[in-house]
């Protein structure tokens, strides 16, 4: 959420600014509203002092000869019409008040001086390539191919117990997507200092809201039926980040980097309009698996640790050796609690194409400051919001496509990466079954 006091103070700079993502912010409808919570403060007040004002004239009464049943009676009554202008304008406050909560609610964040401008994600800029796209002496297969010539991938069986979008994994496939997994956490653990952290795969509307889904994107959330009113995870941002919710942690907590929490989880989505896209395979679906890295930092450490995250990011696909390109995302593609978003981009031989694999995004005190997730400067002795800071380290299914891709064989195997070996009991190699 966007602090209101700079939006109080510079709303036209704000307004240029979030025009940068091709949102309209309306300052005179803003400045109407704010002085209408203004008036009412000023005017609750004035009730105040009058109330006050109101239960001294008792006295002064009686001094002029009232009986004392009089001046208490004639007090009332004038105090129980303060009470009801009181009560009338608490109110009309808080529905104003509510109103601009809303509006704040749904206005995002504000992009990065060094964000490029931009509609689309045609706009996106490339910051760097690694390794080169592997030529291959035949014609790649894509990972569905692939894998059902191993009878390893099936959306057939997936489509009978659930539905569209989901997929059941045999055996050695099955397998691979564990190591995967493992790898990856392995690596953040030991060499990039996170501190594993397992969560609930079932969140409250408050921790949505905390991390931007709620209000805006409902639409993309599996909501549970009940009395309850639980959320399945689309992202265990979610969950990680709001351990900070309602939270002050000392500058010692922090430690040298901040806090560095890395998170294996299911992640559910409802593809909420993006139907007909991607409907092949484990590109796109309604359930899969990440592995989360999310930061909590000092606001003048969040910039290197964008940098650091995403390079941890980067090292899974370096000792992967898959190819990638890093692009920075532009104001028209940026997510809508975003500060500033590099994307990864893994090439798929079988869609001929570079495919995004992990965001990393910095948020600023976006989130921070819907969650109220706080640390304590050391050198004013005061709270301060942190900043927040998450990136996929990476996407497990689509980390799974793009090995199966990268690695396939002519006669339809698929090589095992040698990092991952130790994690397949020494399997170097995944065959398709013979009949």
């Amino acid at each position: 959420m966007l602090d209101i006091k700079a939006i109080r103070q510079r709303p036209q700079e704000v307004a240029e600014q979030l025009a940068r993502r091709g949102v309209a912010f309306d300052v005179a409808a803003f400045e109407a509203l704010d002085a209408r919570r203004k008036q009412a403060d000023v005017d609750s007040q004035a009730l105040q002092a009058e109330r006050k004002s109101a239960s001294k004239q008792i006295g002064k009464l009686v001094g002029q000869g009232v009986s004392v049943e009089d001046a208490k009676a004639q007090v009332n009554e004038v105090l129980e019409k303060i009470a009801a202008q009181l009560d009338q304008l608490t109110s009309e406050a808080d529905a104003i008040q509510q109103e601009l909560n809303n509006w704040l609610m749904e206005l995002p964040n504000i992009p990065a001086e060094d964000v490029p401008d931009g509609s689309s994600e045609d706009d996106n800029l490339e910051v760097s390539r690694w390794g080169e796209p592997a030529e291959f002496a035949f014609e790649a297969k894509d990972h569905v191919a692939l894998g059902e010539g191993l009878s390893h991938l099936d959306a057939e069986t997936a489509g009978k117990i659930t539905g569209s979008r989901f997929t059941v994994m045999y055996g050695p496939l099955a397998r691979l997507q564990r190591a995967l997994t493992q790898f990856m956490l392995n690596l953040h653990i030991e060499q990039h200092g996170y501190q594993e952290i397992y969560v609930p795969y079932m969140v409250n509307s408050d921790s949505l809201r905390g991390t931007g889904q709620l209000p805006k994107f409902e639409e993309d959330l599996f909501k549970l039926e009940g009395d309850s009113e639980y959320y399945l995870i689309p992202t265990a941002e979610v969950p990680v980040t709001n351990v900070a919710r309602a939270r002050i942690f000392e500058d010692k907590e922090l430690g040298e980097q901040g806090i560095r929490f890395v998170c294996h989880s299911p992640c559910f989505r409802s593809e909420a309009g993006s139907y007909g896209r991607d409907t092949r395979g484990m590109i796109r679906q309604h359930q899969f698996e990440k592995v989360e890295l999310v930061h909590l930092a000092r606001p003048q450490q969040s910039e290197a640790a964008l940098e650091a995250l995403t390079g941890h990011a980067e090292k899974v696909l370096q000792l992967l050796e898959l190819p990638y390109r890093k692009v920075v995302l532009c104001t028209g593609d940026i997510g809508f609690s975003a500060r500033k978003t590099y994307d990864l981009e893994v090439w798929l031989p079988g869609q001929s194409a570079y495919r995004e694999i992990s965001s990393c995004s910095l948020f600023g005190d976006f989130q921070a400051r819907r969650m109220k997730a706080r640390w304590r400067n050391p050198e004013t002795g005061k709270p301060e919001l942190l900043h927040t800071l998450n990136g996929s380290g990476l996407a497990v299914g689509r980390t799974l496509v793009a090995v199966m891709e990268n690695y396939q064989r002519e006669d339809g195997s698929i090589a095992v990466p040698e990092v991952l070996q130790p994690y397949m009991g020494g399997l170097k190699e995944l065959k398709p079954e013979v009949a």
